[in-house]
């Protein structure tokens, strides 16, 4: 029986423990509708209709002879539903009953005819279906009477069986339809955009040749999973959320990590016995599908997923993998060499644990990560926005092998256990380049290790993604734009000052400025920059780095920290002297800078005519988008939170608190924001500072001229649903 060219075929999976027992079986002259297996589960074992124009008999796409106004849409649906299930489908080898076990399955004599008797018998079976069901059982009472050679009653019953089995996978998956509609109308249809949205986004489309879904990402219009949501619909597959979806591990398994990176896919579960689903970050890429059809020997049908839950998913996959990748100090001046570990499948158990941890806290996006003995184990933690988790808990019986793995990779002397060292790593773990910083502190259980990421493929040099209001954005910018004068950032350790600097750094970098730092550590390489690092033993202080620095003729200086008298005093004295100076210190808020320089020794006359503006800050971490919970807040908890009066008369108020979901680790919070304070020195703030006044009367005074403290920039932001009251609480003082 032939199979209809008017339907989808849904293939059999190609294997290779059954080898066929004969060579070829054709079905006529002028298509491709025939059966060659030879058992190696390679292209030739397919079953297909007639689309020589469409596809080359090895499967690739024939571009050229693609006819798309002459494609039969109607049979074959659009080209957005090739990615739906994979037109060339493999099918398993089958015996043949009825041949002679002893006649060579490579005589083709036996073979070829009745290939061709079994193709004018299909074509005839055909019809027969095609007059109805009681015509094909006529048929068959009348065949029943006449003598069949064995052979071609062989090749009958493997059609039938293909037949069979072909309609029983197209009754078991009905793939979704795709929509006709443009992937803008689905947007809209889903009031994720407006119409006016969509038509400058087509505008600006013809200029950058960009995608219409990366241009609506660009603009921050739309989320990622809104975005992959409308995919679904338009091509017509399931969207899955990885987080939510447990992975068959049988499944996923059939592909390696480096597979899943490359394809932007991972298999998810099976259908069937033949079939495979795989979520998909583009699933119209029908090369990819054949590909890994080819890999699997699996019908594939194509999911969609964001980017961000494959890559996860792939991460989590192969997190107990050696995927970590240890390059020595030498490559950042030239040496090529780098130590795999990849392949370290007979390393002790260890190192395995190591590069478990280490991997596993770059996809979790960990900032530090602190190994603190106990009395009965070693605690594992991870500091996730900011905010510390336990992960693991090691046997202390594994305590000092991991100890001294940490100091072995870090350079440290691992004899040395009665004071602190100081080191770092150089890693690049699933192809990103991490840069550690190492620290070791005595502790009555053991040496206490932690460890802080700096993720060099990741920093965020934009200052509008920071978290900054327009109003405070507009203020900063007038301040780093001058040639000219001091600019302080301030908070604690971990409150984001340094990438603030960064961010401004490249936005006023240039050729046509000499711009040194000096830092303690240079944690962000920036292309164009001179940086300079502090090494204390070789008497390379900031002091010292400061005074060579303004003999190699700059014009914007960055000074990591200023620590001490001296440095404060060489930093205001380059301010006053025509060179643009960034630095931070250590304060609670922006007003208490200009106290803290004086307290330092620096004259408060000197102070007031070098610093032009203040920046305070800090990190609160941010609701994730997923499962956070509007509420109605009483008015008694706004008149405790401090809320602005003009909230009291609005007639319906809506703040968002946490909730948890597994996007977010069950914590209700996901990434950080900024929380700023920026103050410019006016002519009423420099007499305050030359008069020696407090940092309150100099507050009062710059919130009068347009200044808004954190907290007032954290309500801001509780009012825009971006955080929480409770968050805002626990940052700001």
């Amino acid at each position: 029986m032939p199979h209809d060219d008017k339907r989808r075929v849904a293939g059999r999976s190609a294997r290779h423990d059954d080898p066929p027992d004969v060579e070829s079986v054709s079905a006529d002259d002028g298509g491709w509708d025939g059966y060659r297996p030879n058992g190696d589960g390679g292209d030739d074992d397919f079953v297909s209709t007639d689309r020589e124009q469409i596809f080359f008999p090895d499967g690739g796409f024939d571009a050229d002879a693609f006819d798309a106004d002459a494609f039969d849409t109607d049979a074959f649906g659009t080209l957005d539903d090739l990615a739906e299930v994979d037109i060339l489908t493999t099918v398993k080898p089958l015996e043949i009953p009825g041949l002679d076990d002893d006649e060579p399955a490579d005589e083709t004599e036996g073979v070829d005819e009745p290939a061709d008797e079994a193709g004018d018998a299909a074509e005839a079976d055909g019809a027969q279906k095609d007059t109805g069901a009681e015509a094909s059982a006529d048929a068959a009472d009348d065949a029943q009477g006449e003598e069949i050679d064995p052979k071609q009653a062989g090749v009958n019953a493997v059609l039938e069986r293909l037949q069979a089995a072909d309609e029983a996978a197209a009754a078991a998956f009905v793939p979704q339809r795709a929509s006709k509609k443009r992937l803008g109308e689905i947007l809209v249809d889903m009031k994720l955009v407006t119409e006016q949205q969509i038509e400058a986004c087509l505008v600006r489309q013809k200029d950058t040749h960009k995608r219409l879904g990366q241009l609506l990402l660009e603009d921050k219009i739309v989320s990622e999973f809104d975005l992959t949501k409308a995919l679904a619909t338009k091509f017509g597959i399931e969207y899955l959320d990885l987080t939510q979806v447990q992975l068959d591990m049988s499944a996923a398994g059939l592909l390696s990590e480096r597979l899943c990176r490359r394809y932007g896919a991972i298999p998810v579960r099976f259908i069937d016995d033949t079939t495979l689903q795989v979520a998909m970050v583009d699933p119209a890429n029908v090369l990819v599908a054949d590909d890994l059809r080819i890999m699997t020997g699996y019908t594939i049908v194509p999911a969609i997923a964001s980017e961000e839950d494959i890559m996860g998913a792939i991460g989590k996959l192969n997190r107990l993998d050696d995927h970590v990748t240890e390059a020595n100090d030498q490559v950042a001046v030239g040496d090529d060499e780098v130590t795999d570990i990849r392949d370290m499948t007979e390393e002790p158990p260890i190192v395995k644990l190591v590069n478990s941890v280490i991997a596993q806290s770059v996809d979790e996006s960990a900032s530090d990560i602190h190994f603190e003995p106990q009395a009965k184990d070693l605690v594992i933690r991870f500091r996730l926005d900011g905010v510390l988790h336990e992960v693991m808990s090691v046997p202390r019986r594994m305590q000092s092998g991991v100890i001294s793995r940490l100091k072995v990779m870090a350079d440290l002397d691992i004899a040395e256990r009665r004071v602190p060292q100081d080191g770092r790593i150089g890693l690049v773990v699933g192809g990103k380049p991490i840069d550690m910083r190492v620290a070791t502190l005595p502790t009555v259980y053991g040496e206490k290790i932690v460890m802080r990421l700096l993720d060099k493929s990741n920093v965020m040099l934009d200052l509008s993604d920071l978290g900054f209001s327009t109003k405070a954005l507009k203020r900063f910018q007038r301040s780093f734009f001058r040639p000219y004068g001091a600019i302080l950032v301030t908070g604690p350790t971990g409150s984001g000052k340094s990438t603030t600097l960064y961010a401004t750094l490249n936005i006023i970098n240039s050729p046509e400025k000499n711009v040194i730092t000096v830092e303690d550590p240079v944690e962000y390489r920036l292309g164009g920059i001179n940086q300079v690092q502090v090494n204390t033993k070789a008497g390379m202080t900031f002091a010292a780095a400061l005074r060579s620095i303004l003999r190699c003729d700059p014009d914007i200086v960055m000074v990591g920290e200023i620590r001490d008298r001296e440095t404060a005093s060489i930093a205001i004295e380059s301010a006053l002297t025509g060179h643009l100076v960034l630095s931070t210190l250590h304060t609670n808020d922006a007003p208490g800078a200009l106290s803290r320089l004086t307290e330092m020794g620096i004259e408060p006359f000197l102070t007031s005519s070098a610093v032009d503006c203040v920046l305070a800050q800090r990190l609160a971490r941010r609701l994730c988008k997923e499962c956070k919970e509007p509420y109605e807040p009483s008015e008694e908890m706004l008149k405790k939170n401090d809320f602005p009066p003009e909230v009291f008369d609005m007639d319906k108020v809506t703040l968002y608190r946490p909730k948890g979901c597994s996007r977010c680790n069950n914590t209700g919070y996901k990434g950080r924001l900024g929380i700023y304070e920026v103050m410019v020195v006016s002519e009423a703030i420099r007499r305050l500072t030359v008069e020696r006044k407090s940092a309150d009367e100099i507050s009062r005074v710059a919130q009068a001229e347009g200044m808004k403290n954190l907290r007032e920039d954290g309500i801001d932001k509780v009012l825009q649903g971006l955080t929480s009251i409770e968050e805002i609480a626990r940052v700001i003082i």
